[in-house]
């Protein structure tokens, strides 16, 4: 029985899914790779290195897809959830297993993340944080193992229990923030998130899906939502009327340039805050649901 499976989601990412699974398979972690209505060679790469595929019709989102893998990883312990744009180095795997033995009363591990330009990403604070709370993000790098306020989802390892006991990632979230919502809701057991230093994975940061006309906006959209989602749910101040303020006239602007990355990106977070206001889901503007309205609008 595998102590540990790795849970990738794919959707159209061909061009980063092969060194992502030669990595895992060189570390002896087995696969599931979980394809989101793909319309490239994902679940061919997947299928030809091994990897145990589950096809979804449609694109259920970074969440939802996900908690599909999870439940289908029923004989592992723990369960590594990874990016297709992420490399683990040799040993990480391992190294992630011995800290989950050195610190059992953890709740959730990560490895050191480090980008293309060679920077380590780690974020010093978290919208969500209970603990640790660092509100003005002074960024000071780890040095070694070390509690955090916020790990990334781009590559998280947890006990499989655990994660079904919380009820995995919040499938109410299609994109951005359900890694800081599990992170809170993992704080609120009294777990401790832990930074793991010897455990090195390369991050690509938006490799993960081939680049489409409209992705920006939509990015944009889904960040400006899930924002004001988990705002509301632990009763923080809602950020969507100052998103919309800030952005709208941005967009405004942007349009006289006829820039179309900047259109993109200020449209997008200003419909995304007012879809927020207006009581709109995530899921619905998806097709995923028959429903439009959010019951807790973000007012």
């Amino acid at each position: 029985m595998p102590s540990l499976v790795a849970i990738v989601v794919a959707h159209d990412s061909a061009d980063a899914l092969p060194a992502c699974l030669a990595a895992l398979a060189a570390e002896h972690v087995p696969a599931i790779v979980v394809d989101n209505a793909s319309r490239d060679a994902s679940v061919a790469i997947a299928e030809a290195s091994g990897a145990e595929v589950l096809r979804n019709a449609r694109n259920e989102g970074y969440g939802r897809a996900n908690n599909i893998g999870v439940r289908a990883a029923a004989q592992a312990t723990r369960i590594l959830i990874l990016n297709p744009d992420v490399v683990l180095a040799p040993g990480a795997a391992d190294a992630l297993l011995a800290a989950a033995k050195a610190y059992p009363e953890a709740g959730l591990f990560a490895p050191r993340l480090v980008e293309p330009d060679g920077r380590v990403f780690y974020q010093p604070r978290s919208l969500l944080s209970p603990y640790l709370p660092n509100h003005k993000g002074a960024r000071g790098l780890p040095e070694g193992d070390a509690c955090a306020p916020f790990l990334s989802g781009a590559c998280l390892m947890m006990a499989r229990d655990l994660f079904l006991a919380l009820g995995g990632f919040d499938e109410e979230i299609f994109l951005f923030y359900e890694d800081d919502d599990l992170c809170r809701r993992i704080a609120d057991t009294g777990r401790a998130l832990v930074h793991v230093h010897a455990a090195e994975a390369l991050h690509g940061r938006g490799r993960s899906s081939a680049p489409e006309p409209g992705r920006v906006f939509r990015t944009r959209w889904h960040q400006a939502w899930s924002r004001a989602y988990v705002s509301r749910k632990y009763g923080l101040p809602g950020p969507s009327p100052g998103m919309l303020a800030v952005n709208a006239p941005k967009a405004a602007l942007a349009a006289l340039t006829l820039r179309r990355p900047l259109i993109e990106r200020y449209a997008g977070s200003a419909a995304g805050a007012l879809a927020a206001m207006r009581g709109q889901t995530a899921l619905a503007r998806e097709g995923l649901v028959a429903g439009a309205v959010n019951p807790g609008s973000d007012r």
